[in-house]
């Protein structure tokens, strides 16, 4: 690869006409093979290398190094439902993935074509997909890192850098009870009033908490029970989801009296995150997860991103058009502290 990758070429472009483009694709999760191709073929008209790293069906990640890259800039092309196009209003781009994270995608990319025409060839850029449902993409990435040392995560943070995330503990909760006629309850037992006692109870249990990153936070997501009206019900289940603050198996041990209702079982694990930081940006821990948990072969990481995760998955997301912009130096400036001999990250 040569060290200027096709910068002396390549036009400046308009980091908003990129980010409508792309949120103009519906890359739902799942359907992410048609925008991923198209902006291969974009970011190689502007002379860039890209490979296509296949994760399933016409799904790809896409990785672009401008030489041996010793940071990577990172996010996913996946969104959640449903689709709706990009639109400009007030200063404020929306569409699906404005800020979440298409419009974080331009913005990196807008990074990388500065730090190209400056010489730079020490930062890469992997684009996944898959974060909204599993993380895919990013368990495929894992698997053949590239040797980099920082990993510079996309994703809302109103322009802060993060210095930890919460993880995630889904738990699922069964509670078997007895069938019989409905106009002799006593004859059976309910499974649902089993599991409304043991949801109950829920609320009162002592969760663990972080001084960094405050209270275990939960939500029951998933409810289910009953075979017919007018029967007893045999069976019930609802699915929690914990936002964790430390270790699973602590949330595991503070649900141990539910058992007097309900068997459980786990359905998922993330594990919280401490990230670097550096000079010169607010910092912010946050209740989300990302994909850096699955990247961890990538090197140590850094979360940061334009708009606000309490826009994102809503049903008029949207970006600062101001702030979309000014991300481009951010993401630049970042990487360019991270490059430095003896860069000033903390921990």
């Amino acid at each position: 690869m040569s060290p200027d990758n096709g910068a002396a070429s390549a036009p400046p472009f308009d980091v908003v006409e990129l980010a409508r483009s792309l949120i103009d694709f519906d890359s739902t999760t799942g359907g992410e093979g048609p925008v991923a191709r198209w902006l291969a073929g974009w970011l190689r008209e502007r002379g860039y290398d890209v490979e296509e790293q296949p994760v399933e069906g016409d799904r790809i990640n896409l990785w672009v190094a401008l030489g041996r890259p010793d940071v990577v800039l990172s996010t996913h092309l996946d969104c959640v439902p449903p689709h709706f196009p990009s639109r400009e209003e007030n200063g404020r781009l929306h569409g699906r993935g404005a800020c979440d994270a298409k419009g974080i995608a331009a913005a990196q990319i807008g990074a990388l074509d500065r730090l190209r025409a400056a010489g730079e060839t020490r930062v890469g850029l992997l684009l996944v997909v898959g974060e909204e449902r599993g993380s895919h993409g990013a368990h495929t990435a894992n698997r053949t890192p590239r040797g980099s040392r920082y990993l510079l995560n996309g994703e809302p943070t109103d322009s802060r850098l993060g210095i930890a995330t919460r993880g995630v503990c889904r738990v699922r909760l069964s509670a078997t009870g007895k069938t019989a006629h409905s106009s002799h309850p006593e004859e059976g037992v309910s499974a649902i009033e089993k599991l409304v006692d043991a949801l109950v109870a829920l609320r009162t249990l002592p969760l663990p908490a972080s001084p960094k990153l405050g209270d275990t936070s939960y939500t029951v997501t998933l409810l289910d029970g009953g075979i017919a009206p007018n029967v007893v019900p045999p069976v019930a289940g609802a699915e929690v989801n914990f936002r964790t603050v430390g270790p699973a198996a602590e949330v595991r041990a503070a649900l141990e009296p539910l058992k007097r209702w309900v068997d459980l079982e786990d359905v998922a694990e993330v594990p919280p995150v401490e990230l670097v930081t550096v000079p010169g940006f607010d910092t912010a821990a946050f209740r989300f997860t990302t994909d850096i948990p699955f990247l961890s072969a990538w090197g140590r990481p850094l979360l940061f991103g334009p708009g606000s995760v309490l826009l994102a998955h809503t049903a008029d997301e949207y970006v600062e058009i101001d702030e979309l912009r000014a991300a481009v130096g951010h993401y630049a400036s970042i990487a360019t502290a991270l490059l430095e001999p003896r860069p000033e990250a903390r921990a």
